[in-house]
């Protein structure tokens, strides 16, 4: 099962690392930078000794692989999931129940479960083709991009991605033409907006409770006692009823069309 995952992250990781590195792989194809060797081995000062030195396109890459966690998160599911969990648990009045690490896996792993079609179609496209040589490593990354770029597109809402349109000062005759860098933060900003709205769907219900219980202390005077202490068991038991996190689930699955 750990392999079946790992393979589904796979397509992600080599195009998210695609993206970042193809411009320097272009321009070296180009003859506009020079290629720089992996390392450099030197004689050192006594008789047989060698210096390793690492070169600056280690470093590049390695400075590449730290971007790829929030490009992953910026370019699927995962924002508007997350954000979504920790708004409920501010409604609920748990500080830290469930605790981040509990949200951030449960996050990641729905995020694959909506993401499935894309990385499957990424892998079929681009992946494949290129383990099998049969298109290079920059007409890969552009396949595999058009997948996340239509799942983007699908998810952004039309005011925003104008916005940053204008905002680059950019024309496109059509939305699908739209520039990767113009659409990532139209959609993320489309999914911060889903995100609160459905978190303020899930605030009215536990708000009802936290007045009705705050109502009661007033009218028994027992003003000094605080109306969260009481109301707390009363909105979990209501959570657990109606099967909250199924239910929550299925809400953020079905947003996207699942």
């Amino acid at each position: 099962m750990t392999a079946t995952w790992f393979n589904r992250l796979v397509p992600v990781l080599v195009v998210l690392l695609g993206i970042v590195w193809a411009p320097l792989s272009m321009a070296q194809e180009s003859g506009g930078i020079p290629g720089i060797p992996a390392f450099t081995v030197e004689p050192g000062e006594g008789e047989g000794v060698q210096e390793y030195s690492v070169t600056l396109q280690i470093l590049a890459l390695m400075t590449a692989l730290t971007f790829l966690p929030a490009m992953l998160m910026m370019m699927t599911s995962f924002t508007r999931i997350i954000v979504v969990f920790a708004i409920l648990r501010q409604a609920l009045g748990l500080q830290a129940t469930p605790s981040n690490q509990i949200l951030l896996g449960m996050a990641l792993f729905l995020t694959i479960f909506i993401m499935k079609p894309v990385f499957e179609e990424a892998n079929r496209v681009a992946l494949q083709p290129y383990l099998q040589e049969e298109v290079t490593s920059l007409e890969a990354v552009e396949r595999a991009s058009e997948p996340f770029k239509q799942f983007m597109l699908a998810q952004t809402r039309e005011s925003d991605l104008a916005l940053f349109v204008r905002m680059a000062d950019e024309q496109y005759e059509t939305p699908e033409d739209v520039s990767f860098w113009v659409l990532m933060p139209a959609f993320v900003t489309s999914e911060l907006k889903t995100a609160f709205q459905i978190g303020f769907i899930l605030f009215i219900p536990f708000l009802i409770i936290d007045m009705v219980v705050a109502s009661v202390l007033m009218a028994m005077g027992m003003m000094m006692l605080s109306p969260i202490i009481i109301s707390l068991p009363f909105k979990i038991m209501l959570f657990v009823l109606v099967d909250g996190w199924a239910l929550i689930m299925g809400t953020l699955a079905a947003s996207y069309g699942i």
